[in-house]
């Protein structure tokens, strides 16, 4: 990761990657220059050419596009048109779908405000003063799974779980006991997922926590870390501590600059105060913390890309087996945890399985961070007990904006199939959504009116995979691109509608042969779409930004 580490750096003090720039760092580092330019077009954060004074990058994806964000970026195309040294680049999600439609200027978000907040907006982007480096200043809120009630108390867990004396066994048999299941997506069961790892033979260990999350909907992760970043820490401690690793690292989208502030101060106060270093939380042992900002890219979100990212290599997701808890970071083995796993892990190793357990809603178990976005009065992120229904998530949320109806839900993010209106009594829990025919996901609902057309929304679904494939694996890259021509020429009335038929078949072929699973879900929401709604196919309003 130092290569790709120094070519953020160099790209940070000149504004871009010039090709003196790269042969220099190749003569330099002894590589060979198509190395650097290997990952240098693969990654979409470097840039070849010098930067406009101001650089305007607004979303596109989902949620904005139903708030607008065409109509939005062409308004401010017009408004800037005499100012050349202004770019406003559409882009993939920004991971502030709570403040749709979402941008940022000079990389800086604007949120609370968003494209459409009007006059004073085109008068910061003129300005484009940069505060990348301050921290977010909203309050913290009284979070359930949060232990402490002072920050003298961070830490506290652990410092329990070093006096009892076996620390690894009580943090595995309090993960099992809880059931507790990785909350970035594939829900495997956490505590087995460590001892795992705990039961490899290698001296050498790595954890990691992914904080890469970047699907369209998914933003929970990002007010965990601004809010909670202690808990994400102990959380690495605890499981630095349990299977054996000597040092940890936070993997975090570079969208989220302002969220890495906040935990890189958390992590400066732990070292401080000896929690982590080379005796950490006097344990004996050392354990410290790195953050590493991802170069961009949706894909990196899979943990093998990441991986990949981390070896300082094109993140293209490997071929599995061998997985990560056997053969991860440099060949060995590693425990790779979300942002919520780990925020989640503290607190059930600190009060025990059946607090957690008690924690549901009619014989759930358990809590979850959900990211809620789309047509509600208050979106946002939202704590949960496990098996509330999604009517009432709703109502949470401040109810439906405007008293409009829902026409739609997706209760797992982009990736997830749409449920019905019929379906709003769903109990939000792994199980339950996926009876009802789509999944949890990382608990990314997205509500959406019955004011919109779905067929125009799940283009703009399976565009995002397109856009985002990596383009490793032939199905994925060619399928995905068929599947946004299909949808675009039946959308225009270029063919005929029974042409997408072609669909199923192409989305079980997705599902069986791509390497990972962007490939394999690419298709869901709108074969779901097609299936669920079958009477929208004919209203087109067209998001092709």
């Amino acid at each position: 990761m130092q290569l790709l580490r120094e070519l953020s750096d160099l790209q940070h003090q000149n504004g871009y990657l010039s090709e003196t720039t790269l042969k220099q760092l190749a003569q330099r580092r002894r590589l060979p220059l198509y190395r650097l330019e290997g990952l240098v077009s693969f990654y979409p954060q470097f840039r070849r050419t010098p930067p406009p004074r101001v650089t305007v990058r607004v979303c596109r994806d989902v949620t904005c596009a139903m708030a607008g964000c065409q109509t939005g970026i062409q308004r401010l195309r017009a408004a800037l048109a005499s100012d050349n040294d202004v770019e406003i680049e559409p882009v993939s999600c920004l991971g502030r779908c709570d403040h749709a439609p979402a941008l940022t200027v000079n990389d800086v978000p604007l949120a609370p405000r968003t494209l459409n907040s009007g006059d004073p907006l085109l008068d910061d982007i003129r300005a484009a003063q940069d505060h990348s480096a301050d921290p977010p200043r909203t309050p913290r809120r009284a979070w359930v799974c949060n232990p402490y009630e002072t920050e003298a108390d961070w830490y506290t867990t652990l410092a329990g779980c070093l006096a009892d004396g076996d620390l690894p066994q009580t943090c595995i048999e309090r993960l099992q006991a809880s059931g507790l299941r990785g909350m970035g997506g594939a829900g495997f069961p956490t505590g087995r997922k460590w001892d795992l790892v705990r039961s490899q033979s290698s001296d050498t260990k790595f954890v990691i926590c992914n904080a890469d999350e970047s699907e369209p909907g998914t933003f929970k992760d990002r007010v965990i870390l601004q809010e909670l970043p202690f808990l994400v820490i102990e959380g690495l401690l605890l499981a630095g501590l349990t299977v054996g690793a000597d040092s940890g690292i936070v993997y975090i989208r570079h969208e989220y600059d302002q969220e890495r502030a906040s935990l890189e101060a958390a992590i400066a106060q732990a070292r401080r105060q000896g929690i982590l270093g080379s005796d950490a939380a006097g344990s004996g042992r050392a354990f410290d913390i790195e953050v590493f900002v991802s170069p961009g890219g949706y894909i990196l979100g899979e943990e093998t890309a990441l991986l990949e990212a981390l070896e300082d290599r094109r993140g293209e997701p490997r071929n599995k087996p061998p997985y990560p808890g056997t053969c991860g970071l440099n060949g060995q083995p590693t425990l790779i945890n979300n942002v919520e796993t780990l925020a989640l892990a503290t607190a059930i190793i600190h009060h025990g399985a059946p607090w957690w357990n008690a924690q549901g809603r009619d014989g759930f178990c358990g809590l979850k961070f959900v990211s809620v976005s789309g047509d509600v009065n208050q979106p946002g992120v939202y704590e949960i007990p496990m098996g509330l229904p999604i009517d009432e998530l709703i109502a949470l949320a401040g109810g439906m904006r405007d008293g409009q109806r829902v026409g739609a839900i997706l209760p797992g993010g982009a990736s997830s199939n749409f449920l019905t209106p019929e379906q709003l009594q769903t109990p939000l829990d792994f199980e339950s959504v996926r009876d009802a025919g789509s999944m949890l996901g990382t608990g990314a609902v997205i509500v959406i009116s019955d004011q919109h057309n779905l067929y125009d929304l799940a283009t703009n679904l399976v565009r995002f995979f397109r856009n985002e494939s990596c383009g490793k694996c032939v199905p994925c890259r060619l399928g995905t691109q068929h599947a946004v021509e299909l949808l675009d020429q039946v959308g225009a009335g270029q063919v005929p509608e029974s042409a997408l038929a072609e669909l199923t078949l192409l989305g079980e072929t997705l599902e069986q042969t791509s390497i990972c699973g962007l490939g394999q879900v690419a298709l869901n929401p709108i074969l779901s779409m097609l299936e669920r709604f079958p009477e929208q196919r004919t209203r087109h309003e067209g998001f092709a930004v």
